[in-house]
């Protein structure tokens, strides 16, 4: 029986090494890249002990924000105060955003932030038509839809203000 011997030559073995760095070394630098952009750096300066509340009429609504500012759905609110850029993110759901019009009034709860020298508010709370639509958690991270829920006036009697008894 014959056995045959399969060798490489000094000069195919360095082509596969050098070959194998260089596909190496892009698959490093592709990691190091997507890493080094976060997606949601608005999150780090909200401080709910500096949340307000804002009454005021939607004057537009704007999804495809400029490069710079919070990613997502952008109310621009004519207030009392003047005009305001609400942030509410992207994860509204469509039957919300459907009734998000211009001239809608709404009620904002929320944290004033600058970003890139801008200033927006970003929305924890959206309350209109009757309906409480929370956005972000106490600690300001966007939340995912939810169903809205019906604001009531007052809190009934034993129960909580945000919901009721559990």
């Amino acid at each position: 029986m014959r056995r045959s011997r399969f060798t490489l030559s000094d000069r195919t073995m360095a082509q596969l090494l050098g070959l194998l760095f260089a596909v190496a070394s892009i698959s490093m630098q592709a990691q190091v890249t997507s890493v080094s952009h976060p997606q949601h750096p608005v999150t780090v300066g909200y401080e709910r002990a500096h949340e307000i509340t804002i009454n005021g009429t939607i004057e537009k609504l704007v999804s495809h924000s400029a490069p710079g500012s919070p990613a997502g759905l952008h109310l621009f609110l004519t207030t009392s105060q003047g005009a305001v850029d609400a942030h509410v993110g992207p994860y509204l759901t469509k039957d919300v955003q459907r009734q998000l019009t211009a001239g809608t009034m709404v009620q904002i709860v929320g944290a004033n932030e600058t970003v890139h020298g801008k200033s927006y508010m970003l929305v924890r709370q959206l309350i209109f038509g009757g309906r409480l639509i929370n956005v972000r958690t106490t600690n300001g991270f966007l939340m995912s839809s939810e169903a809205p829920r019906p604001v009531r006036a007052r809190a009934e009697k034993g129960e909580q203000a945000n919901g009721g008894a559990r």
